[in-house]
């Protein structure tokens, strides 16, 4: 065992999760936050001042994913070429300034065009964190380090509802409406962090001017390392034929139901928990309707964090993304049956638990047989492909409502979608066509068997 190899991998990844991932996981929280904005502005003003109807509301939360993915795999492309310093830095500042159009957007009109526009401008955000930060730690240590980022996304909303609903109650500020105070006011920060993002950010360990030359040394050598060896072990898969990889194509299929399920909670919460008054008749303000959206996605971030933890012991296995969505699948159309709010609401948690715990891992498996522009490709059309849910989601589940009067089939839909999830996940395990992970405490930086915790 090299003890002093040891002492150098064990901090090189500490300084990673510590002056790396918060802050990439803070911008992915502006993202999402500015993204989903619509959800809380559509119940709370919007929809009325703008006369929407559930499928316009769907299908404008959704429009967002249309630009959003025919730029996406180009964007991620020229990442890999320019660097992610630059790029996700652009990204940001350009979003940043489109949320911040929202403030003023006058029809149905506007609202389609800004939100497609959103979708352009935002494009290659996601899939480019997770190559960036993919590219910083070895595999043995990315389930974790993903995990850590993948935790921005819960909190956005259990910290994001309640200041959204905060800003909404400004009604007024600026002579304008508080739906309208709170897109400008989630909008300001994505335009600071993304100038902060061009000096902050470095795009390797090697330009990492806050490790030392030994961690340079030691994370230089072990990524490139498993870059060839998984490079030799896959050498049929480059940028040409990722777009004719079956692995890719079913892991897209398996993202799509994720995140169905995501952006159907996502922007529909809000608006199912509004219409607790007309079923139960109960009668929530804006903070206490944005509290109550805010408590599903609390113990979804601790079950993003310990499933994952137990995923870096053990290696990510099948079940770590199987299980959680087959949870989710049955338990998303259960809420429909609760009975009361409380009860509704804690079937919705186990559903974004599932959801949460099952993210970073699935993130794992793409890295296992794909390297370099290949991977940055790869990523993208994964990612791609899954965010067609995302249009899918806002706009079937509004035209399903509209259609049947209710929610129940919209979140049978969402649960079927799940569900098949699961099936594909098993499926492709057993294909042999993607392996189970090795788990971190079986290797030590040259393969030969110690425990490193970072």
């Amino acid at each position: 065992m090299d003890t002093t190899q040891s002492v150098v991998e064990k901090s090189a990844i500490r300084k990673v999760a510590i002056r790396l991932v918060p802050f990439v996981a803070l911008m992915f929280f502006i993202n999402y936050l500015d993204r989903t904005a619509i959800s809380f502005a559509g119940p709370n003003g919007m929809n009325a001042d703008l006369a929407l109807s559930a499928a316009q509301f769907g299908f404008a939360s959704g429009v967002f994913f249309i630009g959003y993915i025919l730029l996406e795999v180009p964007s991620n492309l020229a990442l890999h070429k320019f660097g992610a310093r630059r790029w996700l830095a652009r990204i940001m500042v350009s979003w940043g300034i489109v949320s911040l159009l929202f403030t003023w957007v006058g029809n149905v009109e506007q609202l389609y065009v800004l939100r497609f526009i959103l979708g352009v401008a935002e494009a290659g955000f996601f899939p480019g964190a997770i190559l960036f930060l993919s590219l910083w730690v070895p595999a043995r240590h990315r389930s974790k380090i993903l995990a850590l980022f993948y935790l921005a996304q819960p909190l956005t909303t259990v910290i994001g509802a309640p200041l959204a609903g905060l800003l909404i109650q400004q009604h007024g500020l600026f002579g304008l409406e508080g739906w309208r105070v709170m897109f400008f006011g989630v909008a300001i920060p994505a335009i600071i962090v993304g100038i902060i993002a061009w000096f902050y950010l470095a795009d390797s360990p090697a330009k990492a001017k806050w490790l030392s030359q030994e961690e340079k040394t030691w994370l230089t050598g072990a990524l490139e390392k498993e870059k060839k060896e998984t490079a030799a072990s896959n050498k049929h898969v480059s940028v040409r034929t990722v777009f004719g990889n079956g692995r890719v194509w079913m892991l897209s299929a398996i993202y799509f139901g994720f995140i169905y399920g995501l952006y159907a909670l996502g922007f529909f919460l809000p608006t199912i928990i509004a219409g607790f008054e007309g079923i139960y008749g109960t009668k929530f303000d804006v903070l206490q309707k944005g509290l109550i959206t805010a408590i599903p996605y609390l113990p979804a971030a601790f079950a993003l964090y310990f499933w994952s933890k137990d995923a870096t012991k053990r290696g990510v296995k099948t079940w770590h993304i199987a299980l959680p969505a087959l949870i989710g699948g049955l338990s998303i159309p259960l809420a429909l049956f609760a009975g009361s709010p409380a009860a509704t609401i804690a079937v919705i948690t186990i559903t974004a638990m599932s959801i949460f715990a099952a993210l970073p891992n699935f993130w794992t498996v793409p890295t296992q047989f794909l390297t370099g522009a290949a991977a940055a490709a790869g990523i993208a059309l994964i990612n791609t492909i899954g965010n067609l849910a995302g249009f899918s989601a806002g706009y079937v589940t509004g035209w399903l409502k509209d259609l049947t009067g209710g929610y129940t089939v919209p979140m049978f839909v969402v649960g079927g979608f799940m569900l098949l999830s699961s099936i594909l996940m098993v499926a492709l395990s057993r294909s042999g066509k993607v392996s189970e992970g090795v788990p971190a405490e079986a290797l030590d930086p040259a393969g030969a068997g110690h425990h490193a915790e970072p």
